[in-house]
């Protein structure tokens, strides 16, 4: 295109087309949600289609996202990110097509590879790219997205379902991420081809087999065990995954190019960050689903009536992503134990006010103020903390830890919400207790994320300075020359 040949125009564009790539991901693990009934009753899907049509998508999507940072590293930001996306809406376009329950879960699967592959290249364009300056707003532009794609999910599914344009339903949610991703393909020109190191590392094959296999044994008996009743294979599946991913953490320390870096888990504010977006996350999606459910099935409410019913959480959440930058900036992490903390207040008020409307609705707004807050600077309050040469990695292990605490947490408020009450709103409170232990827990790993303090001024910068595999070589000489001298 002759208009991406403007260095100023292209760099304007980087935003808005990574972010289009966030917002379609996003989307995508919630959209079903409200139309996974009409999904059943369409394809003729039982309960465990139905729930690998919700569950597939976040399996893949979790499962690829290390090994894809390092893909990014190795092939370049730019490529990763393109090919990423055009599977992901090559897929999306498959999946609005499907023709019957498992058609529609093999486009699903892949739809959640495209959107691992893409993911962590989204991070690491905005830290390389952007410069100094600007990288705050724009990680916090990043955590906007986040908020806003995933509550637009269940609200925008709600009304097409409910709507029904051409006859199509659900399929008519499923393609409304394509013209978002053919737009962003045709622009992707305009990103900067780059990647971190001089020398490409060389793929570790035996770390990406442990990563890939260990957590999709880990994710999928969280996401089908409670529909299926906790059969032996999600057990057996549960303890190797534990094995694999013991051997991978094992296997890092281990290889000249790994696919962690080793300073990475060493750093004790990357630790806690991960905790943070881990635990928050175990209570974030869980809480829009518990309401949705409860909403159509214990008040019944409709499909449209439950989509709009969080909007004013969505409104809530826009207007807590619009003061994270400034808050964030001036609070540091003690803004992400503030919204922790809020949330699990709401989390109590939400079964008290369902009979009072508009007591419902202010206190979903706080709770969605504090989501949005939470969000749009959690990503640059951790990346802030971390060493430069583990940024590459923090940014696959960031939405790692995002996707997982997202699935363990539906599996464990889905249990909590089943588990025997006297009455529909007694279900609901157990579940909305659930919620708010885990904000609590949130707001402890807040504090101690905020306790390490910022990153040395030397590396205020951000820039992403990995240690190639030659320099660690050296290092290890120089350190056991130094040990035989001694």
């Amino acid at each position: 295109m002759i208009l991406l040949r403007s260095p100023s125009l292209r760099r304007r564009l980087i935003l808005p087309i990574i972010l289009s790539g966030t917002f379609v991901q996003l989307f995508s693990v919630t959209v079903l949600q409200v139309g996974v009934v009409d999904v059943r009753r369409d394809l003729g899907a039982g309960a465990g289609e139905s729930q690998l049509v919700l569950a597939g998508y976040t399996l893949t999507y979790a499962c690829s996202l290390i090994v894809s940072a390092r893909l990014g590293d190795r092939y370049g930001y730019r490529r990763m990110f393109v090919a990423g996306l055009a599977l992901f809406t090559a897929s999306s376009l498959g999946a609005a097509a499907a023709p019957g329950a498992w058609v529609l879960i093999a486009f699903r699967l892949a739809q959640g590879f495209g959107s691992g592959l893409m993911a962590p290249q989204i991070l690491s364009i905005i830290q390389s790219a952007v410069p100094a300056h600007r990288r705050p707003a724009a990680l916090s532009a990043f955590g906007a997205t986040m908020a806003a794609a995933s509550l637009a999910g269940p609200v925008l599914g709600g009304v097409l379902i409910q709507l029904d344009p051409l006859g199509l339903g659900w399929r008519a949610a499923m393609l409304l991420t394509v013209p978002i991703g053919l737009v962003a393909l045709a622009l992707s020109p305009a990103l900067p081809s780059v990647r971190t190191e001089q020398r490409p590392a060389r793929l570790d094959p035996v770390g990406s087999v442990l990563s890939l296999l260990g957590s999709a044994l880990l994710i999928l008996p969280l996401t089908m065990g409670r529909e299926t009743g906790w059969p032996w294979w999600t057990w057996v599946s549960l303890a190797l995954a534990v094995v694999l991913l013991a051997g991978f953490a094992v296997s890092q320390r281990r290889v000249a190019d790994p696919l962690v870096h080793p300073s990475t888990m060493a750093d004790p504010a990357t630790r806690w960050g991960l905790g943070t977006v881990l635990v928050f996350n175990a209570g974030v999606p869980s809480f829009t689903l518990l309401l949705s459910m409860h909403l159509q099935g214990a008040e019944g409410w409709s499909p449209l009536q439950a989509g709009l019913g969080v909007t004013p959480y969505a409104l809530g959440a826009l207007a807590g992503s619009g003061i994270a930058n400034r808050l964030g900036g001036r609070e540091g992490p003690g803004a992400l134990a503030a919204s922790s903390l809020t949330l699990a207040l709401v989390s109590f008020a939400v079964p008290v006010s369902l009979d009072l409307l508009w007591l419902y609705w202010l206190a979903l707004a706080l709770g969605g103020a504090g989501f949005g807050l939470f969000t749009a600077s959690a990503f640059t309050q951790v990346i802030g903390r971390v060493r430069p040469e583990a940024a590459s990695s923090v940014s696959g292990l960031l939405p790692t830890a995002q996707q997982l605490g997202g699935t363990l947490g539906v599996t464990l408020a889905g249990l909590v919400y089943a588990a025997s009450a006297p009455s529909t709103s007694g279900s609901l409170w157990h579940g909305m207790t659930y919620e708010a232990v885990a904000f609590a827990l949130a707001a402890a790993c807040a504090i101690g994320l905020a306790r390490q303090g910022p990153r040395p001024q030397g590396h205020a910068d951000g820039k992403l300075a990995p240690v190639r595999s030659s320099e660690r070589v050296q290092i290890r000489r120089a350190s056991s020359g130094l040990r035989r001298r001694g």
